[in-house]
């Protein structure tokens, strides 16, 4: 009995030690052997790992390449303080070539003749006998034909690089007459900033770009050709022989409807009045309306705020002179990065007589990188605005699909503005205001 009851309490032993070691098996196959890892691109991270960043381009940031000393004075309209017409007193505009170098020599020329040579041929003809030696930094192969009866030195080489559109600059310590078919040039501006803006804006309707401007001082530095030369001379020219300039400020919205419905325009004449409406001009996509001032940013934002969401997407003002083109780059004056501010604005307008009428007579295209995308025809009255409706947001959408409701839009709204340009002594004083008919009294002397 008592050998069994020893057998029977070892296989009870036994079991028990089966389990517990059953159990531990159970427990490891639960428990990891391992921490859990992520491998991104045969890279372990865990919570101690650092970010990796691929190696960026050499180019410059997209926030320092937006900055420009300009935009404050671009981008902001203070429409609570909006002139329509204002004057100007007329100021010289002065455009002087830059490194022309020392003097040339005291010498007179007589009876030369040069005839199908290249500058440099004829230059060094006309030196011959001298130590000054002309060095072309560029090749240049166009030829001049000319004769010089009598003479200076410095007027004979000034007319044989006009004729060869050449630039030349002198250096005295080494005897040496340089050749370049570019050279820089700084413009001297007036002081009122409108008249700059509208230089500033011609010149980038000219599709020059790379101008330092010196706020301080009110000069522009440029570079460029004889080509680039003309045409800028030509536009300081026309400035200064310009009585007007004209003036629009902007601002663009993106309008969200409340419902799956779009914006009901026709809405606008009940609210406002036939009058207050008085021009409907159709083009590719969307329309222009020209309206009264009673639709201003104010009252345009209170209709459209009773049928959709109204974000402003950019705001700013742009100047030309009487007759010429300029440009609006929404990106630039961009509240941030959207869809549309791939759009510019551009503007061709002029103040004058209109089918026996003082009309502001414009051309306004909305252009996007991929082309034109509408334009109008707009002549309007001193104090009309115009509101351009009708532009899908999705004109502007690149993608197969988008969040973005199909009856979202672009609204633009343009006040434009006649900038006077007088003689000092012919502004008129604070007392009298140029507003209604003292208004029409002072267009109709200026004319």
């Amino acid at each position: 009995m008592k050998l069994i009851r020893l057998t029977c309490d070892f296989l009870f032993a036994c079991v028990g030690l089966g389990l517990v070691a059953g159990c531990a098996l159970n427990q490891q196959e639960e428990q990891p052997l391992y921490d859990t890892i992520t491998v991104v691109d045969n890279l372990v991270i865990d919570e101690n790992s650092v970010p990796i960043f691929p190696k960026k381009a050499a180019l410059t940031t997209d926030t320092a390449r937006r900055f420009s000393i300009d935009l404050p004075k671009r981008c902001e309209v203070n429409w609570d303080n909006q002139t329509v017409v204002s004057v100007v007193p007329e100021e010289k505009i002065e455009i002087v070539r830059l490194g022309v170098g020392d003097p040339l020599p005291d010498l007179q020329v007589s009876d030369y003749e040069f005839k199908e040579r290249t500058v440099k041929e004829a230059m060094d003809k006309l030196l011959e006998g001298t130590d000054i030696s002309v060095i072309e930094d560029e090749d240049m192969f166009e030829t001049i034909s000319g004769s010089v009866s009598n003479g200076g030195l410095t007027e004979t080489i000034e007319l044989m690089a006009k004729m060869g559109r050449v630039y030349y600059s002198y250096d005295a310590v080494n005897a040496e007459l340089h050749l370049n078919h570019r050279a820089k040039w700084m413009i001297k501006m007036p002081k009122d900033e409108s008249i700059i803006m509208a230089l500033l804006d011609a010149m980038h309707g000219a599709d020059m770009r790379n101008l330092l401007v010196d706020w301080q001082d009110k000069t522009v530095v440029f570079e460029g050709n004889y080509q680039t030369e003309r045409e800028v001379a030509k536009i300081i020219s026309d400035i200064s022989s310009k009585k007007y300039m004209l003036a629009w400020d902007i601002d663009v919205y993106r309008v969200y409807p409340r419902t799956d419905n779009p914006i009901i325009w026709m809405n606008l004449l009940p609210a406002f009045g036939d009058k207050n409406i008085k021009m409907s001009i159709p083009g590719v996509v969307g329309r222009a309306l020209v309206v009264s001032p009673e639709i201003n940013t104010k009252t345009l934002q209170e209709f459209l705020s009773q049928q959709a969401n109204v974000v402003l997407i950019s705001q700013g003002t742009f100047v030309i002179p009487n007759g010429w083109q300029s440009r609006f780059d929404i990106g630039q004056c961009s509240k941030e990065d959207r869809l549309e501010t791939d759009l510019i604005i551009g503007a061709t307008g002029k103040y004058g007589d209109f089918g026996g009428r003082n009309k502001i007579d414009a051309k306004i295209v909305l252009r996007t990188s991929q082309g034109e995308l509408s334009s109008f025809n707009i002549p309007s009255s001193v104090g009309d605005n115009y509101v351009i409706i009708g532009i899908p947001t999705h004109s502007f959408v690149t993608t197969p699909e988008t969040l973005i409701s199909p009856f979202a839009e672009l609204v633009v709204f343009m006040s434009p503005r006649i900038i006077s340009i007088v003689d000092a002594a012919d502004i008129p004083t604070e007392s009298t205001p140029l507003i209604g008919d003292a208004l029409r009294e002072f267009l109709s002397q200026s004319e």
